[in-house]
């Protein structure tokens, strides 16, 4: 018997033409983009589907745009297969702002407050540190413990002062990033190929995420989390710091501040929904990434992608 999970993705999965042809097949569709439009007061909806590419993949604009086009896949689901998420999934989980995504869906966050609370996150971060002072790196090749080791030595300067270096992301399969001052993440990269790093590449990244820098960004997200505070999900999150399941919505506010600066551990996310039972990952949104990295991580599972108007008729025919 299949056991689902719904995941949803992070940034990165952000292309021009997102969505467009959801909206085009879908009235359900079209009412989620309408709707973050109107809340955030900006044409969101035609950035997603033409472009600009630099200027949908700003933190601000990547972040709120994959919410929705997450969002609009569900609300479709549910229009046109009586699709039922608390029905149908046993746990939600989200990489990084897809947390948000995975809380809306669940019902703990409506979409435009979904929509406003990943905007100042956005803006929060990119003003956390100032442009060209920050890096990410993607160590290929190398596991967790290796990358902290790397982290270690690379946050000293050739002054013999510390720097800010930590691991953003641990995505499994061999796949880690790093995050912090640019000049740390650099000799990161350097000792990386030195300790047989299978490929150590700079990220095209506007800020660096999942780290200590991140720290006025976290401030923002916890003023403004007071005042938005999520409702009770219908089905537990399993949240990126915790790699747990949780329900009680002050923990969840208190994980969403910490995953601000925190390493997203996705690689043990994806562990903890297959002890949960989970045989089955399904990710709403845009893009595949989740679904290569859930099929590395467990491959005894199903996985699939919902994201434009075949994908879902596929999953409607199957689930």
């Amino acid at each position: 018997m299949a056991v689902h999970a719904f995941i949803f993705p992070g940034q990165g999965s952000q292309a021009p033409g997102m969505g467009r042809d959801l909206a085009e097949a879908f009235l359900a569709a079209r009412e989620v983009f309408q709707e973050v439009d109107d809340t955030l007061g900006q044409k969101l909806s035609k950035l997603m589907f033409e472009g600009p590419p630099e200027e949908l993949t700003l933190t601000e604009n990547a972040q709120p745009a994959l919410m929705a086009h997450s969002l609009a896949v569900l609300r479709v689901l549910e229009r046109e297969g009586g699709f039922r998420l608390a029905d149908k999934a046993v746990v939600v989980a989200g990489h990084s702002l897809g947390e948000y995504s995975a809380l809306a869906a669940a019902g703990s966050f409506s979409v435009a407050d979904a929509a406003r609370l990943l905007k100042l996150r956005g803006q929060s971060m990119q003003k956390a540190v100032p442009a060209g002072e920050g890096a990410m790196a993607a160590l290929l090749g190398s596991e967790i413990e290796l990358a902290r080791e790397i982290c270690a030595e690379a946050a000293e300067n050739p002054e013999g002062k510390k720097e800010v270096i930590d691991v953003a992301n641990d995505n499994g399969g061999g796949q880690v990033v790093v995050s912090g001052a640019k000049g740390a993440v650099e000799r990161a990269c350097v000792i990386a190929k030195a300790k047989g790093v299978k490929r150590a590449m700079m990220l095209p990244v506007s800020a660096p995420f999942h780290c200590r820098l991140m720290a006025p960004a976290a401030d923002a997200m916890a003023e403004a989390l007071e005042r938005t505070m999520p409702l009770r999900p219908m089905v537990p999150l399993v949240a990126n710091v915790a790699a747990a399941k949780v329900t009680d919505p002050a923990e969840i506010v208190r994980l969403l501040v910490e995953q601000v600066t925190a390493t997203v551990r996705w690689r043990e996310c994806v562990g903890a929904m297959t002890e949960l039972g989970v045989n089955s990952f399904l990710e709403l949104g845009s893009g595949k990434v989740l679904t290569g990295i859930a099929k590395r991580l467990s491959p005894d599972s199903a996985a699939a992608a919902a994201g434009t108007p075949a994908e879902i008729e596929a999953i409607l025919k199957t689930f």
